[in-house]
Parts: C-alpha cells; sequence; structure tokens
C-alpha cells in the first residue's frame, strides 16, 4: 500500500501564502487550530510533477572526477565542459549511476511521479517576522530545493 519515506520529529514552521508548502497542504491546513489532525493525499501534479524522462542524461565518465559517486548531486550549471548542452542548466542533477564509459545525471526530483500520504498535525499558530514576509518563507524551505549557497540564486526553486 505504500512505504513510509520520512517521519519528522520536529515541526516545520510555513509561512501562509508564501513559498514554503504545495497549495493544496497550505489549503487544506487553513482554518486548522492547534491540536487539529488531518491525512491528505497529494497526486505527483500536486508535488513533484510526473516523472520526466528528458531530465536524465548520460555524460561521459572521464569528464568527471574520480571521487563522484552514487547520490552525489551536482549542479547543471557547473558541469564540465563537454557535457550534453541541454543538461548545463540552472538545475540540480543527482548521479543515479556510474559506469565505467557513462555517468547518469537525474534532475528528477527523488519524489517525482509519486503521490505522497501525509499525516499532519498542528502544533502551533502565530504571526509571521516582517523578515519572514519580506522573504515570502519561513526559511525552511521543506518542499523546495534551491541552487547557489543559501538560496543565492535569486530564491530559484527548482523541484
Amino acid at each position: 500500500m505504500g512505504e513510509e519515506l520520512d517521519l519528522l520529529d520536529e515541526p516545520v514552521e510555513f509561512l501562509v501564502g508564501g513559498e514554503d508548502l504545495f497549495a493544496k497542504i497550505e489549503n487544506a491546513l487553513q482554518g486548522h487550530e492547534p491540536g487539529d489532525q488531518l491525512a491528505l493525499q497529494l497526486e505527483p501534479e500536486e508535488a513533484f510533477g510526473d516523472y520526466n524522462e528528458t531530465l536524465v542524461f548520460l555524460e561521459p565518465r572521464a569528464l568527471f572526477p574520480a571521487e563522484l559517486e552514487e547520490g552525489m548531486t551536482v549542479e547543471g550549471t557547473a558541469l564540465p565542459e563537454g557535457c550534453n548542452e541541454a543538461a548545463r542548466q540552472p538545475m540540480l542533477y543527482t548521479v543515479t549511476e556510474i559506469y565505467p564509459d557513462h555517468v547518469v545525471l537525474d534532475g528528477n526530483h527523488p519524489l517525482a511521479g509519486i503521490a505522497l500520504r501525509l499525516k499532519l498535525r498542528i502544533e502551533s499558530v502565530r504571526e509571521a517576522t516582517e523578515e519572514e514576509i519580506g522573504r515570502g518563507t519561513c526559511g525552511t524551505g521543506f518542499f523546495r530545493v534551491e541552487i547557489g549557497e543559501h538560496g543565492s540564486s535569486q530564491g530559484q526553486t527548482l523541484h
């Protein structure tokens, strides 16, 4: 029926109307108070999208350092010369496989194509600070992936 992928022990803060949560989660939480619990299912198109085969690239192994390992992430704009130009864009790629002659880079979010079931409990509600409102986030970024140090790529959401 499904595998538990993650269990959070600590509360996740988010800004209502900000960029911290998927719209369906934020909408479902509206009107709830501390102590309330709810269950929610997100289809792929409501979460990380469908799996997109065009975001998978096979690149020459010789272009990458020897210490490259499966599971590492690589920023598309930092890919070495000689890689497919279509891959050299502001995206994060996961190294999913390494072969003697080539490396497989996948630009899909690891949860792309997967429906998500969430069990949520409201712990507390508070007013947002002016800084959080200005940034559009509480800084948690639970469902966001950005490139650049500390989100320095103009807050561009990648997945």
